[in-house]
């Protein structure tokens, strides 16, 4: 195994459920770890803020506030190579729309790309594999 630090993603997600079905399908020692979790805008924006992270994996629908909100604070909070994606119920395309233009690289619905984040996590961590050697 290389000694590379793993692809650190953090769930902002207010579902428990999705939250504990995110981690289980994503979560692959040594190259993929889950840093930092919140259900609400003003924990995420707090755990973005103080987590070093290089993917966030995003819902729109929050507990309190929104993932919007949340997309808006990254502007002083993100590395210029940090990724976002967006995993929501509301894949209208307006939304789409809003999402990628405060940033988001990525745009999945829930009920039907939900593997596309595995697929892109998987692809980002080759990525830096490849750049490494």
């Amino acid at each position: 195994m290389d000694n590379l630090t793993p692809l650190r993603v953090l769930l902002i997600e207010d579902s428990p459920l999705i939250r504990e079905r995110l981690f289980e399908s994503l979560v692959d020692p040594g190259r993929i770890e889950i840093v930092g979790e919140a259900d609400t805008e003003e924990a995420a924006v707090a755990l973005v803020g103080a987590a070093t992270w290089d993917v966030l994996v995003l819902d729109l629908q929050l507990k309190h506030g929104t993932g919007l909100g949340v997309l808006r604070s990254l502007i002083s909070h993100r590395a210029p190579e940090a990724k976002v994606i967006v995993l929501t119920n509301y894949a209208f395309p307006q939304y789409r729309a809003k999402s990628i233009a405060l940033g988001a690289d990525f745009f999945f619905d829930k009920s039907r790309e939900y593997h596309r984040v595995r697929e892109v996590l998987e692809g980002i961590a080759e990525k830096r594999v490849s750049a490494q050697h």
